[in-house]
C-alpha cells in the first residue's frame, strides 16, 4: 500500500503545474490531473483512483468531455472526464458522479463529493 500511495504522490507532484481536483466518493478517492490553466479541452488529464477499502491505485490518461457547439466541432459546456483501461470506461462528472463501466454492465455508479 505504502508502494501505491508513493506512486500516486509521484504522480501528483509530476504534474504539479496542472489543476488539480479530488473527488471522494463511498468507495475511492478519484484525483483528476487536469491539462492546465485556460485549456478547454485535453486528451492528456490524469485520473489517479484509489480504492478507500483496499487501498489499491489506479493511473489512466484520458479526455476531457463537453458537449458541442452547433458546428459539431467545437467544445462547448464541460461536463467532465473520461478515461480507458481496455473495456473499462471510467466517467468522472463535473456534478461528482464517478461511473466504471465493462461494455453495458455498470460496475460502479457513485456520487461524490469534490474536496475543498
Amino acid at each position: 500500500m505504502i508502494k501505491r500511495l508513493s506512486l500516486c504522490c509521484l504522480v501528483l507532484l509530476a504534474t504539479s503545474g496542472h489543476a488539480q481536483e479530488v473527488l471522494i466518493t463511498p468507495s475511492f478517492v478519484v484525483t483528476i490531473i487536469g491539462c492546465g490553466e485556460g485549456v478547454i479541452s485535453c486528451v492528456d488529464a490524469k485520473y489517479v483512483g484509489v480504492s478507500r477499502k483496499t487501498g489499491s491505485a489506479l493511473t489512466l490518461t484520458g479526455k476531457t468531455l463537453h458537449t458541442m457547439a452547433a458546428d459539431g466541432v467545437t467544445p462547448n459546456r464541460f461536463l467532465g472526464y473520461e478515461f480507458r483501461n481496455s473495456g473499462t470506461v471510467y466517467r468522472v462528472m463535473q456534478e461528482g458522479h464517478l461511473e466504471v463501466k465493462q461494455g453495458q454492465k455498470v460496475l460502479v455508479s457513485e456520487q461524490g463529493k469534490w474536496a475543498p
